[in-house]
């Protein structure tokens, strides 16, 4: 496969990733701030969306093995791009019930088109090597479109809520051509090492539960799990409340903007230097030096205060340099187990699902709890708790990925 179709299939990565960003990070934020949600409310709603949207991934999955992925990522994009829009433009009244509903058709058409590209990507991928450069692609494009939710909020608007509402009307068009240039770069019928195979074998597919059980049958899919739930959980934690640490614990909102870009820019620079250490010395292996990275990087965050701008700008750029093996390495592992079993839409369905129930467990229980120990967004009270939450408890999730992963690591690699 040449890199001008390996960039083709990851440039749809970039809008993907440009609507998750103010999904995960900013919706909190903005429905508390804007709408004036109570903590508890907005927990409880972002809790049962997520978990709804989690459930429904394994399905999805089912789906893509059985249907076109080409085709299952096209239609997905027209509720996905109606939804987003209508997220970030909430009315003055029942803004709870805008929220459940602009969430659940984002989240729908979000997790169809993200489970179907994924399988897709498993497939035109004839070899690990070639599935590696493929998720790093779109990975790649993906933090490059977070870059851009981070930064242009700040630069379409001089207040953060407007912006974001603004920021949501970027989406349509931009979707429109990176979906129009992955579809007529990869292309939708069947081409050896190009398009792989757009219309899926049905065989094994017959119905939902013999799939899924054939998915978590695998030993080292489910050790792969493992890892991927206690990784991802202490990712989950500070990506929903780093607005809240940014805002009240720094005392720099106005710097979210830049300091989330610097994050995922340094994760697209570091996204080539992890692929190259994967093919001399394993994905394991360099997934797990970029664990201790991770750890070693964001261990001083809890020590900042007001106006302690430049430490933190350091930890981001140290703690996205480790990014780009979490978004990269992982998946491409998974994308390996799934062409083994045969049915990569079911691999990446159940992977989707338990990399969400990360996000809605984060958002679901830290805000709740956050709200119960007295910490209230914009004020001065509970600030220890939102610190502890922020920067010490994914600590302790980052070092049981690493020993999972130590212990497991002559199983993932193959």
């Amino acid at each position: 496969m040449r890199t001008g179709h390996i960039l083709a299939y990851g440039l749809l990565g970039l809008p993907l990733a440009f609507a998750a960003l103010p999904i995960y990070v900013h919706v909190p934020h903005y429905y508390a701030e804007t709408a004036g949600m109570q903590l508890a409310l907005l927990g409880a709603i972002l809790l049962g969306t997520r978990l709804l949207d989690a459930g429904i991934d394994p399905w999805l999955g089912w789906l893509a093995d059985r249907v076109a992925r080409p085709r299952m990522v096209a239609i997905a994009l027209v509720p996905f791009a109606i939804g987003f829009v209508a997220l970030l433009n909430p009315p003055t009244q029942n803004a709870a019930f805008w929220l459940v509903g602009s969430l659940t058709l984002t989240y729908v058409g979000f997790s169809a088109a993200s489970v179907a590209y994924q399988a897709w990507g498993a497939d035109i991928g004839l070899n690990s090597g070639l599935r590696t450069r493929l998720t790093a692609a779109r990975e790649g494009f993906g933090l490059l479109g977070v870059v851009l939710a981070a930064a242009l909020p700040t630069l379409l608007a001089a207040n953060l809520s407007e912006g974001i509402e603004r920021l949501s009307w970027i989406l349509p068009p931009l979707l429109l051509v990176a979906a129009i240039a992955t579809f007529v770069g990869v292309g939708f019928k069947r081409s050896a090492g190009l398009a792989g195979t757009a219309q899926p074998d049905h065989s094994g597919t017959a119905s939902l539960l013999p799939s899924l059980r054939r998915v978590l049958a695998d030993i080292a899919f489910r050790r792969l799990l493992g890892v991927f739930v206690a990784n991802g959980i202490a990712s989950a934690l500070p990506a929903t409340l780093f607005l809240f640490f940014v805002a009240d614990i720094l005392q720099l909102e106005k710097a979210s903007g830049p300091l989330l870009a610097l994050y995922f820019v340094a994760g697209a620079a570091s996204l080539p230097l992890w692929v190259k250490a994967a093919t001399r010395y394993g994905r394991v292996y360099a997934w797990l030096a970029a664990i201790v990275l991770s750890i070693l990087a964001f261990a001083g965050a809890s020590l900042l205060g007001s106006g302690d701008l430049i430490p933190f700008a350091a930890i981001c750029i140290a703690s996205g340099l480790a990014l780009g093996a979490d978004l990269a390495l992982p998946a491409a592992i998974a994308a390996d187990l799934g062409e083994r079993q045969g049915q990569a839409g079911a691999c990446f369905g159940v992977w989707n699902f338990v990399a969400k129930l990360n996000l809605a467990l984060a958002a679901g229980l830290a805000l709740p709890l956050l709200g119960l120990l007295g910490y209230t967004p914009g004020g001065g009270a509970g600030l220890a708790s939102l610190t502890f939450a922020y920067a010490l408890l994914p600590l302790g999730f980052k070092a049981l990925a690493g020993v999972l992963l130590w212990r497991w690591r002559h199983s993932l690699e193959f």
